[in-house]
């Protein structure tokens, strides 16, 4: 029985270390973002609201079947007067009904106009979701290496902490011997006292990451894994990237539907000043025993104008040009947005990988130059603000380091954004 509880215990142990040791890949959290992301759950109900729109719009091709009916009350029946006498022409108390059917013949471009007109905002609903999904997967590259860069920067200052700690030990020791002052003993101390609070801050980031990145692919906050140490390569910046930005990023594509749309939308303005063609098929029933026909069909042809209604239409036809001109101007706003974000990422990202290369060479100087300065101390040649200083230059150069990188691969996800690849 005890052999079975070890062997319990030690499965349960094995399956915790192995749900801990998961890792989780940049593609795995983009996969998980693309199907539980929040904000993306809200905005795919734009494209669900565009396509009925759609329907609604097509609906102006089919006939429109109406019906009515009721029942009268009257105190009295209405009757003709007639020399000397009256006679009632219907009954005090009837039912009627009406049905309708109604097909628009010509309304030269109206409800066209309506028709493409929802398309195009249909396709920009479509693009717009893209758009807002590379903006959250561009959040996602943000989070996952944000965690990375915690994580290194915590590391880096544990262990500035230990250095601290044992730098802290050696100047007691050598201040209970009387070879240094208070001075350096107090000096170790506040430094020790610094470090630990910047380890803090490094752990509060790396926890404040690891929240963020839970929220963008839906999972519990709790939730931890180990992330694949594995990052892009430093590559140069990929080839015609400017014109691709301009050519294939979606929210360019849905503001030049907007421009679509708005031009059908002046189309569909200017309708409103011509006629409408219609053919009426119509079933009347009237309750009236005093009638030969109570019920009776007809069939029409008729136009229908309006001729005044307070110069509503020409100001929705002045206004649907001003939109239009609007997006026009919108449209071409954006693109130049999109180009100074292109350049800018692309800028960016030269400046890291600059960085980066000179701050690698740096971190092998910074530790050679603690390790001497450290041993320059216990041998009494150098003095404690030396050792400090040491440490705080390749803590500072490491961290330099690890932003840099992270950087570095933020601004080429932010290129691959502005070209709508990410």
């Amino acid at each position: 029985m005890l052999k079975v509880g070890y062997l319990t215990f030690f499965l349960l142990l094995l399956l915790n270390c192995f749900a801990f040791a998961e890792e989780l890949t940049l593609k795995e959290c983009f996969r998980r973002a693309a199907q539980m992301n929040p904000t993306l759950k809200v905005a795919i109900h734009n494209e669900s609201l565009a396509k009925e729109d759609v329907n609604a719009a097509r609906s102006g091709y089919l006939p429109h079947l109406d019906m009515q009916g009721g029942y009268i009350f009257q105190d009295d029946a209405q009757a003709y007067k007639v020399p000397g006498a009256s006679f009632e022409i219907q009954e005090n108390n009837y039912s009627s009904l009406n049905l309708a059917l109604t097909q628009t013949i010509y309304d030269f471009g109206r409800t066209s106009s309506r028709y493409n007109k929802s398309r195009a905002l249909e396709k920009a609903a479509g693009f717009g979701y893209k758009g807002k999904e590379q903006d959250v997967f561009l959040q996602v590259v943000e989070a996952y290496y944000g965690i990375w860069e915690a994580k290194k920067i915590l590391k880096s200052a544990d262990e500035e902490v230990q250095q601290m700690s044992q730098h802290l030990q050696i100047s007691k020791d050598f201040y209970e011997q009387g070879i240094s002052t208070l001075n350096d003993l107090l000096q170790a101390e506040v430094k020790l006292a610094a470090s630990r609070q910047q380890k803090l801050a490094a752990a509060n980031r790396l926890e404040n990451c690891w929240l963020f990145l839970n929220f963008l692919i839906n999972q519990e906050p709790g939730y931890r894994a180990e992330l694949e140490d594995k990052q892009q390569p430093i590559d140069a910046l990929p080839a015609g990237g400017l014109e691709k930005a301009v050519e294939t990023r979606p929210e360019i594509k849905a503001m030049e539907k907007i421009v679509d749309a708005s031009k059908y939308e002046v189309q569909d303005s200017r309708s409103n000043y011509a006629p409408e063609i219609f053919v009426r098929l119509a079933f009347d029933y009237l309750q009236n025993d005093r009638a030969k026909e109570q019920s009776i069909m007809s069939a029409a042809v008729g136009l229908k104008m309006n001729i005044f209604d307070g110069l509503a239409t020409t100001s929705g036809y002045r206004r649907a040009v001003e939109l239009k001109v609007q997006n026009q101007e919108n449209l071409h706003l954006l693109i130049e947005q999109i180009k100074l974000e292109y350049r800018t990422a692309a800028n960016d990202a030269m400046i890291a990988k600059e960085r980066i290369m000179a701050t690698e060479k740096a971190i092998e100087q910074g530790e050679e130059n603690l390790r001497i300065t450290r041993d320059r101390y216990q041998d009494l040649v150098g003095t404690a603000t030396d050792v400090i200083d040491a440490q705080t230059l390749l803590t500072q150069v490491r961290t330099d380091n690890y932003r840099a990188r992270f950087d570095y691969q933020v601004a080429m996800a932010r290129v691959k954004r502005a070209m709508g690849e990410l």
